[in-house]
């Protein structure tokens, strides 16, 4: 219940012992979500007193530091900004490692450190954030930061990609959604290391392909040899989805041969394909409708 939802009918005798027994509740279970609740109403209804609320909040904060957030928030937006910042930057000191830091008080206290001119301090919270939750978006946002303080290129850039290499772990010998560091190495435009990294075992079927689509224009025979892997085992399997997959699959192989100039080479090993597939006139059907 909100407690101002019956100001009018409590009157203000009411209020004065609805807060005495609100305080009193609050004060015997500080953490309780009712109470907590009750309390913040209690202290906001016009606006209240920000040092009367940050105790409240202070009372129980979240493992993850989404709490301390929430009170340099409320210390920001009554002008307070250097408490504010101090608060955030404990949230992220604070924060248990199996919960935390909370994405939003990372950008929360990155974002002022920018203002500040304090870019390189950036980093180290963006570096550390990788280490703890390894992933695309946290790689990207550590490149950004790493990038406006002059400081990615070499022993920062090469961490970063240790720490998403000893991240990639298959499951069963095989990747189910690809490895982060390929991932990131073809995000940076590092179409050789990831070619490698593809080639040492950290990449899935889509991140072959994805690799094969980009290096196709300058190096076709690589890229061609992608493409024929994943033809291989589609001969195997039926269904509209397969056929039509195949069939993207030889437009690419038909483009490397074009590159290379070596056209005759792929309509003998097309036609073959067909004979072989013959009997799938579903399959037929979509070839010609690619003109392949």
């Amino acid at each position: 219940m909100d407690l101002f939802d019956y100001a009018e009918v409590l009157g203000e005798p009411g209020m004065v012992r609805a807060r005495e027994l609100v305080v009193a509740a609050w004060r015997a279970n500080p953490k309780g979500w009712a109470e907590k609740f009750l309390m913040e109403r209690l202290l906001k209804p016009d606006g209240g007193s920000v040092d009367a609320l940050v105790p409240v909040h202070a009372a129980d904060l979240a493992p993850n530091g989404h709490t301390h957030l929430v009170i340099a928030k409320e210390l920001e937006a009554v002008g307070r900004a250097a408490e504010a910042l101090e608060w955030a930057e404990r949230g992220l000191r604070e924060a248990e490692s199996d919960w935390g830091p909370d994405d939003e008080l990372v950008t929360f206290v990155c974002e002022r450190y920018a203002r500040a001119d304090r870019l390189a301090d950036v980093v180290p919270i963006r570096r550390d954030l990788l280490q703890a939750r390894p992933s695309l978006a946290v790689y990207q946002h550590l490149r950004t930061a790493a990038r406006a303080a002059d400081a990615w290129e070499g022993s920062e850039r090469a961490g970063a990609l240790e720490v998403l290499k000893a991240a990639a772990q298959p499951k069963d010998g095989r990747w189910y959604d690809g490895s982060l560091l390929v991932d990131a190495l073809m995000d940076d435009a590092d179409l050789e290391a990831a070619w490698q990294a593809a080639a040492e075992g950290y990449a899935d079927q889509r991140q072959w392909l994805a690799l094969a689509d980009r290096i196709r224009d300058k190096k076709p025979a690589d890229a061609l040899t992608v493409y024929l892997r994943w033809i291989e085992p589609l001969r195997k399997r039926t269904g509209d989805r397969t056929y039509q997959r195949m069939a993207e699959l030889l437009l690419s192989a038909r483009a490397c041969h074009r590159i290379l100039g070596t056209e005759a080479e792929f309509a003998t090993y097309l036609t073959s394909l067909r004979a072989d597939q013959k009997r799938k006139r579903k399959l037929m059907a979509t070839l010609d409708l690619h003109g392949l």
